[in-house]
C-alpha cells in the first residue's frame, strides 16, 4: 500500500499531537502533585505555629554568651 504525501502529513501530526497530549498529562499530574504537598506543608507550618503559640519556650537552648 502507498501511502500518500497528505496521508503521511496527517500522520505525523497525529504522532506529535500525542505526543504533546502526554507530555502535557505528565505535566498536570506533577501539578497537582506539587499542589498537594505545598498544602501538606502549609497544614504543617500552620501546625507549628499553632504548638509555638500554645506553648511559647523554646525547643533548642540558646548558647550561653560567656
Amino acid at each position: 500500500m502507498s501511502w500518500s504525501q497528505a496521508e503521511l502529513v496527517a500522520a505525523a501530526y497525529g504522532v506529535v499531537f500525542v505526543f504533546v497530549l502526554a507530555y502535557v498529562a505528565i505535566i498536570a499530574a506533577k501539578l497537582v502533585r506539587l499542589q498537594r504537598e505545598t498544602s501538606e506543608l502549609l497544614e504543617l507550618v500552620q501546625a507549628r505555629e499553632a504548638a509555638a503559640r500554645l506553648d511559647p519556650k523554646p525547643t533548642v537552648d540558646a548558647p550561653s554568651g560567656a
